[in-house]
């Protein structure tokens, strides 16, 4: 873990680019050593039906969710939110300024006696490591 899920109203897809601001997150997420890299899953939804404020249509959201095991201090998940917003906030920022955006983010820790995990990530990326330094 982190499983950062991203939720998006459906007219930002005209004003910023989705799958880059995943990459943006997932580049992000991978440069904070409490987050292991195999672990980071960034995914994005688009959100067609929402109502905002005043209920005009120009306005939209970007929410930004971090799930992870718990266990890290709390100064540790404050830093790495900070880290992740930031990086959230310099790339919608062309974005926000034209637009009506509202952006919001909250990480949450997971108990790990009730979320089980497998996979072979780790599996093959070990083996990229050791085929790249042969």
């Amino acid at each position: 873990m982190p499983h950062f899920q991203i939720d998006y109203s459906a007219n930002l897809e005209q004003h910023v680019n989705i799958s880059a601001l995943c990459e943006h997150i997932r580049a992000t997420a991978a440069r904070i050593d409490t987050f292991p890299l195999a672990g980071i899953r960034v995914r994005a939804t688009r959100v067609d039906h929402y109502a905002i404020a005043d209920g005009d249509p120009k306005h939209g959201f970007v929410d930004i969710s971090i799930r992870l095991r718990a266990g890290r201090a709390s100064e540790v998940k404050q830093a790495a939110t900070q880290r992740i917003f930031d990086a959230a906030q310099e790339f919608l920022a062309a974005a926000m300024a034209q637009n009506s955006i509202a952006l919001s983010l909250e990480m949450r820790d997971i108990d790990p006696d009730l979320s089980p995990k497998t996979g072979s990530i780790r599996d093959h990326l070990n083996r990229s490591h050791q085929e790249a330094s042969s």
